[in-house]
């Protein structure tokens, strides 16, 4: 093959350049015909060095022919490795082949079969001075850069302009903007070893009037390109560390003047300065990204805003939140989204963070903007910028389904209270219920006989008395049991921690009567903040607990110590102490953990002790706890002193008995007795009439019927106490005011919340006759 290519009479003069391997090639292939001889085997192998040999050449300036025998189909292959064209192992056809190659060379104005015609004399130093400064004050960004290779390759007259930036690794350059014969190349990297901008790299500035790729072999790029004068000069950036190269060449003689060398590197200087202002920028969006994506990861809302209190950054859950966009929500503030009154307090909260510099966390009420309330966690922190401006961090968490749930879970654990104090209640009810039965059996059988003798009443008084006690001791035991599982939850107000403490006594003592001697040292202490209902369950919680300590009945060792007192001006402290078993250091660390219980299956739930540290916590007080093996136990509950309005109860005054006109008095209750009952109490004061239903009470009033007042049970069948209210507002609203509710159980929160918004109180059952006088009074008041 190297023999027909000999005899088939070039029309230039060239070298031919025979190899056995791949590896006796250079790095980067000179321009010219590359002939790949394929002897056939496993393709692969074949597709393999076509690649390689692609790989090293330039393309414009090189044709990739394979000599080969193989299909069409493995022919395919080899062409999509890279080569240019595939033909038979003879070859031929070289004189016409060498000259399609030479006039595509000259097309692309870059040949070098033909001699070059005389460059012209540059322009003026001054005039490419102004020309280049002009150009370098007009772009920004990347194109500043292709202006600047176009104005420096037109003003110098030279062939070539590049400038490049180094790599990551520094071993390599990168072209921001190749000018070559008149028009744009696309940008390359190539290797900087064995290059003069290499040397540009190191000493900031380098000439090579000519023969520039005689001194630098290993640069095949010169070779190709014809390249005979270089000057190159080096990027710096702020800190002067070299990030690139702005160079000049040229196809004939590059003789530079000192002039010509300063003004290279000045527009070097200049270019550097767009270089690391581009990587700055970069680097800046790149960061501004990284913050965006990560304020977009954390689920919960977030902001940033400045001392103005205006949105300076938003995640896209805050978006969310507010139902607005970032775009909307930027630059804004509470005052243009949230009710005044709302914003206010945002505005409030912030302010103090800014002020104080210190991390606060709050729990808030919100409404949205679809009216629905939400509760919500707010924790803001400060931080400062460099130049001294100060930025607040604000994060949202909506804990409104969470503080759900943990209100149910506090009923839930009521109820397995209730249940494990089912027996002892039934027990302290049917105890009195037992010689109430008796008594009033008695007494049916007494007033049967006849008229009752003289000698019979102290008698009769007695029994009365002794079923009135027993009355009085049912109806405070349905009282604690309600004021136990009540769900008036975020109800704080003054709480008699006596009375608490009786009441959950009272419905443990069946548990505690046969197990434990119980011993009280009970101080005056003031009323402190919290809830009735919810304390009595920390309470109950405790006892138990403490009776179930032992592990056998034994009222002469078995003790537990209930105990009182006031801990400085500001708390009240109550201690539960047993001398149980105790309990080892590492049950103490988790003996607030929910569902942790030391407890057989079946006999806890490990929820009791977490819900206590929980309800105990809200009213703003601690928990905590004392103990070792063989020691026993004691629980201590500190609870902050009611300050809010006056907690004295007020004394009662003595009633003065007065004459008062005989009113109407109507009464809807759907148990026959609580008619009959009233009536019996109320006969000597008022005229009572009793309906079973309301519908009827409402026909009444419609015919004509008048009355002074109306007391009407909540809970009923059909229509209920609250509608009943309801509409004799819309009837008659003079009435309505007179008409008084009573009721003798939990009902739903939608009534609830009507009774509370109603001026008149509620009459609880069961009443004693004094206190339905004084309510029937008040409504005819």
């Amino acid at each position: 093959m190297e023999g027909a290519f000999q005899a088939s009479g070039l029309p230039v003069e060239g070298q031919v350049t025979s190899v056995g391997t791949l590896e006796e090639l250079p790095a980067a292939l000179s321009a010219g015909l590359v002939v790949l001889g394929d002897e056939g085997g496993v393709v692969e192998e074949a597709v393999a060095r076509c690649r390689e040999l692609h790989s090293r050449r330039f393309i414009p300036r090189t044709h990739l022919v394979v000599l080969t025998a193989r299909s069409e189909e493995e022919q395919e292959a080899l062409i999509r490795a890279g080569a240019d064209e595939c033909m038979p192992m003879q070859g031929g056809g070289w004189r016409r082949r060498v000259a399609s190659f030479l006039r595509r060379l000259e097309a692309g104005g870059v040949g070098d079969a033909t001699p070059r015609a005389p460059v012209s004399q540059r322009i003026p130093p001054e005039s490419a001075l102004r020309a280049l400064l002009a150009s370098t004050t007009s772009d920004l960004g990347h194109d500043f850069f292709r202006t600047l290779v176009t104005h420096l390759a037109t003003s110098f007259r030279v062939t070539c302009a590049l400038v490049g930036e180094l790599q990551p690794e520094r071993d390599s350059l990168r072209t921001l903007a190749f000018w070559l014969n008149g028009r744009f190349e696309d940008n390359v990297t190539y290797r900087l070893q064995g290059t003069p901008c290499h040397n540009a790299v190191l000493s900031s500035l380098c000439h090579y009037p000519d023969d520039v790729a005689t001194r630098f072999p290993e640069d095949a790029m010169l070779l190709d390109l014809g390249m005979r004068g270089y000057l190159g000069a080096a990027l710096k950036s702020s800190r002067g560390d070299a990030i690139g190269v702005l160079a000049i060449l040229h196809g004939e003689p590059l003789d530079m003047g000192a002039l010509d060398r300063a003004l290279l590197e000045a527009l070097a200087a200049r270019a550097g300065a767009e270089l690391e202002r581009i990587r700055a920028q970069e680097a800046l969006e790149r960061a501004r990204d990284f913050l965006r994506n990560t304020l977009d990861a954390v689920p919960d809302p977030l902001f940033v805003a400045d001392r103005a209190h205006r949105f300076v950054a938003v995640n896209r859950a805050f978006c969310g939140f507010m139902r607005r966009s970032a775009e909307q929500l930027l630059g804004s503030s509470y005052h243009d989204f949230l009710p005044a009154h709302e914003a206010d307090l945002g505005w409030r909260l912030d302010e103090q963070a800014f002020t104080s510099g210190q991390p606060i966390e709050r729990e808030e009420t919100l409404t949205g903007l679809n009216g629905a309330t939400r509760t919500l966690v707010t924790k803001r922190a400060t931080f400062t910028e460099t130049p001294g401006q100060p930025f607040l961090v604000v994060t949202i968490r909506d804990i409104t389904d969470h503080r759900r749930l943990e209100t149910q879970l506090r009923l839930a654990d009521r109820m397995v209270s209730v249940g494990t104090m089912a027996a002892g209640v039934a027990h302290e009810i049917n105890n009195p219920l037992a010689y109430v039965c008796s008594n009033l059996a008695f007494l049916g059988d007494l007033l049967a006989r006849g008229p009752v003798p003289a000698e019979s009443l102290p008698e009769l008084r007695e029994v009365v008395a002794e079923t009135e006690e027993g009355i009085g001791r049912v109806r405070a035991i349905v009282q604690d049991l309600k004021a136990f599982a009540r769900s008036d939850e975020e109800r704080f107000g003054p709480v008699d921690v006596h009375q608490v403490l009786e009441g959950a006594l009272r419905l443990v003592r069946n548990e505690l009567a046969y197990r434990a001697r119980l011993v009280r040292a009970l101080e005056g202490v003031p009323t402190v903040r919290g809830n009735e209902g919810r304390l009595g369950q920390v309470m109950v919680n405790l006892l138990v607990n403490a009776v179930q300590a032992f592990s056998k009945n034994d009222m002469d060792e078995n003790r537990i110590r209930l105990a009182t007192r006031c801990d400085g001006p500001d708390w009240v402290v109550v201690e539960v102490e047993d001398n149980g078993p105790g309990m080892a250091q590492e049950v103490l660390e988790r003996i607030f953990d929910p569902f942790f219980t030391t407890k057989p299956v079946g006999v806890g739930t490990g929820l009791g002790l977490a819900i206590c540290h929980s309800i105990v916590h809200s009213m703003g007080g601690q928990i905590e706890v004392r103990s070792r093996l063989g020691h026993g136990s004691v629980f201590r509950v500190v609870l902050p002193v009611y300050r809010g309005e006056d907690a004295v109860l007020p004394v009662l005054k003595a009633r003065v008995e007065q004459e008062v006109p005989r009113r109407r008095l109507l009464l809807i209750d759907d148990e026959p007795a609580v008619g009959t009952s009233v009536r019996r109490l109320l006969q000597g004061v008022h005229e009572v009439h009793a309906v079973q239903d309301a519908r009827e009470a409402l026909s009444l009033l419609s015919s004509g019927e008048q009355y002074d007042a109306i007391l009407c049970d909540v809970v009923m069948p059909g229509m209920s106490g609250v509608d009943f209210l309801r509409e004799l507002e819309q009837r008659e609203p003079l009435m309505a005011r007179r008409t008084g509710l009573m009721s003798g159980g939990t009902f739903s929160t939608q009534a609830r919340e009507f009774v509370a918004a109603r001026s008149s109180d509620l009459l609880e059952k069961p009443f004693e006759p004094e206190r339905l006088r004084t309510f029937v009074e008040r409504l005819l008041a």
